[in-house]
């Protein structure tokens, strides 16, 4: 699970158009700066260049960029939404764009102009600085005293649900939220009951070193520190039949749910606590997809799963599995409801779908061998493909 669960992040970067709260997940900056992205809605052989300060929206204008094309060179003004626009330009000729902001020098890396459609790219100023000043200030806020309050598991937490060795199997992937500037103390631990059944709780790589699983408990001890304290558990439930009703009390706030579960047969999820439950297919993949609206604390969330195997036929490689269900889980989030007149475009929705399938199949192939030279370039192009898509789709976030 490490390298599906690092994979997950990156590609929420990319794909998460909206949490439920309708916040807007832009892109890491450090993940895209001066990254080129295939825009095929550009005029032919045109690539824009966007100026920013330390994130996406924080717009340059005014600000001179000088594209290097070959061994000459061209200059253009950012206009108020922070582009520069360069058109014109000679298919397979070799481009790198800069500019000085305040003294910091930006350089895009080195790249193709396209014979058709175009290429955006993101020059973002601050960003070594910005994370400077952010640790510093969490550091300063985790070291005052911790004040009475409650925190919250986040919308951006998960519920996955696949076989494992012939058992069903599942992961918590939990983001405990505290919005205030100081360390909150709730009064003690948080503490998980975990399902009837529940065998083999462990906590993965990269869970907090204050969250612990032991028996059917999962324990997450405080004072929480501003910010998120990440909580990811897995357990099996080998006694579960032909059907399943699993019940997971919530020791605080769960402010959304999401649940995504590897299809195998005629497996069916229900639960009148879930008001949008699809099926979706990636790389040939059945999964059942599902949300639901805020669950307070104390409350309990119930999921029947019905139709399970009672042996998997199945031989998945379990990592391979869990990659393809946060894949699948990212992208359908993109039409999360939050965001769903933004994603009515048929067009992009079918193209956006069809690469999600294609990196799948590449990440499945690099695992059990190596990608040729010729593969790893796809696997970068369509990432960028998709990023460029859901961003689009958002209405906003484009580089």
């Amino acid at each position: 699970m490490t390298r599906s669960f690092s994979l997950f992040v990156i590609c929420s970067s990319l794909f998460l158009a909206s949490a439920a709260s309708a916040q807007v997940n832009m892109p890491d900056p450090s993940a895209i700066a001066g990254t080129p992205l295939p825009a095929p809605e550009l005029p032919d052989r045109t690539v824009t260049v966007r100026v920013v300060r330390e994130r996406m929206g924080n717009n340059v204008a005014g600000q001179a960029v000088t594209l290097k094309v070959g061994s000459a060179s061209r200059s253009a003004t950012t206009d108020e939404q922070g582009r520069a626009q360069f058109s014109g330009l000679a298919a397979g000729t070799s481009v790198q764009a800069t500019t000085t902001v305040e003294g910091e020098t930006l350089t895009s890396q080195e790249f193709s102009v396209p014979e058709k459609g175009g290429v955006r790219v993101a020059l973002i100023a601050g960003i070594a600085a910005a994370a400077v000043k952010e640790k510093a200030e969490a550091d300063a806020s985790a070291k005052m005293p911790a004040r009475q309050g409650v925190v919250e598991i986040g919308p951006e937490s998960r519920i996955i649900v696949e076989y494992q060795d012939d058992n069903l199997t599942v992961f918590y992937l939990l983001e405990i939220l505290n919005n205030a500037r100081t360390p909150i103390d709730i009064g003690g631990p948080l503490l998980f009951r975990l399902p009837t059944g529940a065998a083999g709780a462990s906590m993965m790589q990269g869970s907090s070193q204050h969250a612990s699983a032991k028996g059917d408990m999962l324990t997450i001890t405080g004072p929480f520190p501003p910010g998120k304290t990440v909580a990811q558990v897995g357990f099996s439930l080998p006694q579960a039949g032909a059907n399943y009703t699993l019940r997971q009390t919530w020791p605080a706030a769960l402010s959304q749910v999401f649940v995504g579960v590897e299809k195998i047969g005629n497996m069916q999820v229900a639960s009148p606590q879930l008001t949008d439950v699809r099926e979706m297919n990636s790389d040939g993949q059945p999964f059942i997809m599902a949300t639901g609206p805020r669950v307070n604390a104390g409350e309990t969330l119930v999921l029947n799963l019905t139709g399970l195997p009672s042996h998997s036929n199945t031989q998945r490689n379990a990592a391979l599995i869990a990659v393809a269900v946060m894949f699948a889980i990212a992208a359908w989030f993109a039409l999360s409801p939050g965001k769903a007149h933004a994603a009515q475009d048929a067009k992009l929705q079918a193209k956006r779908d069809k690469l999600m399938n294609e990196l799948v199949g590449l990440e499945r192939r690099r695992h059990s061998k190596a990608l040729s030279a010729a593969d790893e370039e796809r696997l970068r192009r369509v990432t960028a493909d998709l990023e460029r898509i859901i961003a689009e789709l958002d209405r906003g976030a484009a580089a």
